[in-house]
């Protein structure tokens, strides 16, 4: 009766979180073209963080933030100290009070985090027909599926919706975002981005850089964190061999 009772947790367990990743995406499974940081000894592939930036640079940063991101940071996807000073230097913030209390703007520093490209919410939404585009600080861990979600969302724009489902005006049909209306129009097209290393930019590899560039600003610290846990694996096996070793050497004269 106990090995019924869990089986039947566990089957209900799996259904609702499947429920879950369905609704998520729209209520159609996630694609999963595959990424490099996945698996064990997966990394991020450096050239495709830098590609993913600048595909965030030229379309998403004109309405998205991410707050939780520094400039400098950018280094870790292949930006040089210049590249990283002009970046930043693109766009102004307020500066501290002067000695009379007087705020005025100043460029952008590597020190900064991004600077949003609105002053505030209400000014984010009405510019955007009402809708207030998220921050992507953490989006790749924000949503279920993380990077698939992302992948699948940047493609998964319909010209048109079925006929029996109607989208509001002002919206787009997407087949992978809750409710498939979503306010943000397509952004992906054929050569919408001229790579600084010369990869050719169709939509699939527009939506597979940006996914990385934002699972990147989510989780910066994956490359290191896995590589100490594989040093930690490889300790604890090393010891695990010597304490073994050290049993039989004590105890091999008592059987």
């Amino acid at each position: 009766m106990r090995k019924l009772i869990l089986s039947v947790l566990t089957a209900a367990s799996v259904a609702g979180l499947s429920g879950t990743a369905l609704a998520a995406g729209g209520g159609e499974p996630l694609m999963k073209p595959g990424f490099s940081w996945e698996g064990l000894f997966g990394k991020y592939e450096k050239a495709q963080l830098k590609r993913g930036f600048e595909v965030f640079n030229a379309i998403c940063s004109n309405c998205h933030g991410l707050r939780l991101v520094a400039y400098r940071n950018l280094s870790a996807v292949g930006l040089t100290a210049e590249e990283i000073k002009d970046v930043a230097a693109a766009r102004e913030v307020a500066d501290a009070p002067n000695d009379e209390g007087l705020v005025s703007m100043r460029a952008g520093r590597p020190s900064d985090k991004f600077i949003s490209p609105f002053p505030n919410d209400k000014a984010a939404a009405a510019a955007n027909g009402g809708a207030l585009p998220p921050d992507l600080s953490l989006m790749a861990k924000a949503r279920v599926g993380g990077p698939n979600y992302i992948y699948s969302l940047m493609l998964g724009f319909k010209d048109e919706a079925p006929a029996d489902h109607p989208i509001p005006e002002g919206k787009y049909f997407n087949t992978y975002f809750p409710g498939n209306a979503i306010s943000m129009p397509p952004q992906l097209m054929e050569d919408l981005v001229s790579y600084t290393d010369g990869t050719k930019a169709t939509p699939e590899q527009l939506a597979k850089d940006i996914t990385a560039f934002l699972n990147w600003a989510a989780e910066p610290e994956l490359d290191e964190r896995k590589s100490l846990g594989l040093k930690v694996m490889l300790f604890l096996a090393v010891f695990t061999a010597m304490l073994y070793a050290l049993k039989v050497q004590i105890w091999k004269n008592l059987h």
